[in-house]
C-alpha cells in the first residue's frame, strides 16, 4: 500500500506488522473440535422480506375498477341493466346529441321572455283564459329521473355507459 505525502509528493510506503503475511489467514485450518456458528450482527429478530402488494393502500381509483371486477363475476346481472354496459355507436349517438339538444331545458332569459308574453296577452284581455304549458324538455337528475320511471311517465332513459 503506497500513500502520497502531502509535503513533496514522494510515495511512502506503510511498515507492516512482524508475523503477518499475505496468505497467512487463508493457511490456517479450522479447529475440527468448535463448531462454526454463523452471527446475526443485526439488531433484534428481522423477518425476511415478503410480498407486501396486499397490504399496499392503493389509490381509490384502483380500488374501485378492482371492486367492480369482481362484483361483476360474482352476480349474475340482468340485461334490462347490462345493455347499458355498451356504448352507442357514432350515428345514434350524434342523432341522441341532436334531440337531447333540440329538447334541453328553458334558460332564464327565455323563461323570463315567456312569463312576460304571457303576463302581458293577460293584461290585453284578462277575459280571456290564457293557457302557457310549460315546453316539453328533457328531464335530468337521479332522483326525478326515477321518480318519473316509478311513476311510468318516462318514455326514454338515457344513461352514460361508464358510470360505476
Amino acid at each position: 500500500e503506497a500513500k502520497m505525502s502531502s509535503r513533496k509528493g514522494k510515495k511512502v510506503t506503510k511498515a507492516r506488522k512482524p508475523g503477518k503475511l499475505d496468505g497467512s489467514r487463508a493457511s490456517k485450518k479450522p479447529n475440527p473440535l468448535i463448531n462454526a456458528r454463523k452471527r446475526n450482527h443485526g439488531i433484534g429478530n428481522l423477518q425476511p422480506k415478503r410480498d407486501l402488494t396486499r397490504f399496499v393502500k392503493w389509490p381509490h381509483y384502483i380500488r374501485l375498477q378492482r371492486q367492480k371486477r369482481i362484483l361483476l363475476r360474482r352476480l349474475s346481472v340482468p340485461p334490462q341493466v347490462h345493455q347499458f354496459t355498451q356504448t352507442l355507436e357514432k350515428n345514434i349517438a350524434t342523432q341522441l346529441f341532436k334531440f337531447l339538444h333540440k329538447n334541453r331545458p328553458e334558460s332564464k332569459a327565455e323563461k323570463k321572455k315567456r312569463r312576460q308574453a304571457a303576463a302581458e296577452a293577460k293584461a290585453a284581455d284578462p277575459d280571456k283564459p290564457i293557457k302557457t304549458e310549460k315546453p316539453i324538455f328533457v328531464k335530468s337528475g337521479i332522483n326525478h329521473v326515477v321518480k318519473l320511471i316509478e311513476n311510468n311517465q318516462a318514455k326514454l332513459v338515457i344513461i352514460a355507459h361508464d358510470v360505476d
